[in-house]
């Protein structure tokens, strides 16, 4: 059977994601089509006329089916992004937000665009220059990827646990609250509480206490609906569950019935938690916050606001909401 020029390309592109020794994972046609996109490759063109437009997952999703034929769900973007592009970073294969450094990873802006010396590689595969330039190339990768790294760690949030440990977190407002949660919120309302999970849009879990969780009962699936920040209140023995909120929902009566289904085993009393980086984004939700929940606000930490129940901090008995 003759080979069509769409099978033909990703062939070519899969070959070259093996030559620049990319992980097994990465080498399938998914990653093949987003080498493709990035380059702006279509079926009739040659690796010399590669180009370099700024894509988002979505665009990438809908380039592939233009050009190749190929469909993939809405659901599948977390799949682009974690298990294609997330390494292509990490290899300066591409380059998150080149205009905008700062731009969180999860923003529906966030554009991914080929490395300029990556692209100039590709511009030479198929000619006669491609195994020489390919050679000089990986024996400066290694200083082109800490390079890139040290770009990114310097947009990096960080973050003081209570302990005195340092995190970093992706960059963007998300991680900004969460790291406002860690060391304002926590300090003040469950003052000596320990940090049991923190979580990071990059890389989901930015911090796990994995031995806490078993020693309250719990055995959770970290790639599940986890809330952002998790705070064990020794005193008290009450495990506070905390969603930071900037540009998705609070702890509504959905999410306070998910959390209690997670953490339906803990030892510990359960105490949700909305906060906010803002009174006026407060306001936005303020009508979807569940009842016997807390809201806290990050430009008035010394306050917390308590949505009715019969105690101002604290769990209730499961059932009682």
């Amino acid at each position: 059977m003759t080979k069509t020029r769409k099978t033909r390309q990703i062939e070519r592109a899969l070959a070259v994601l093996a030559a620049l020794d990319l992980p097994r994972a990465q080498q399938n046609e998914r990653s093949a089509l987003c080498l493709l996109a990035l380059l702006d490759l279509t079926p009739t063109l040659r690796w010399s006329e590669a180009g370099s437009p700024a894509l988002g997952i979505t665009p990438i999703m809908e380039w592939a089916r233009t050009h190749y034929e190929r469909q993939y769900a809405p659901n599948t973007r977390e799949i682009f992004r974690r298990q294609t592009m997330h390494q292509f970073c990490e290899a300066s294969i591409a380059v998150l937000n080149p205009d905008d450094p700062e731009r969180p990873v999860n923003s529906p802006k966030a554009v991914y665009q080929i490395e300029p010396t990556t692209l100039a590689l590709m511009r030479t595969y198929g000619s006669r220059e491609w195994r020489s330039t390919l050679a000089s190339y990986q024996a400066t990768r290694g200083s082109l990827i800490e390079r890139y790294a040290r770009a990114r760690d310097l947009h990096r949030v960080p973050v003081v646990t209570p302990v005195g440990q340092e995190l970093s977190l992706t960059p963007g407002p998300h991680s900004e609250l969460i790291a406002a949660i860690v060391e304002s919120f926590a300090p003040r309302f469950p003052p000596g509480s320990t940090l049991v999970y923190a979580g990071d849009t990059g890389d989901k879990a930015a911090f796990v206490d994995a031995d806490l969780l078993v020693a309250l009962g719990l055995r959770l699936d970290m790639h599940g609906k986890m809330p952002d920040v998790v705070l064990h209140y020794r005193e008290k023995n009450w495990l506070l569950l905390v969603e930071a909120v900037t540009s998705h929902g609070p702890v509504d009566g959905k999410r306070h019935d998910e959390l209690q289904r997670l953490f339906a085993n803990s030892s510990a009393g359960l105490v949700y938690v909305t906060a906010f980086p803002s009174r006026a984004i407060m306001k936005r939700y303020v009508a979807e916050v569940a009842w016997e929940t807390e809201v806290w606000v990050a430009d008035a930490p010394d306050h917390l606001i308590h949505f009715n129940g019969e105690r101002f901090l604290g769990p209730y008995p499961v059932g009682s909401t």
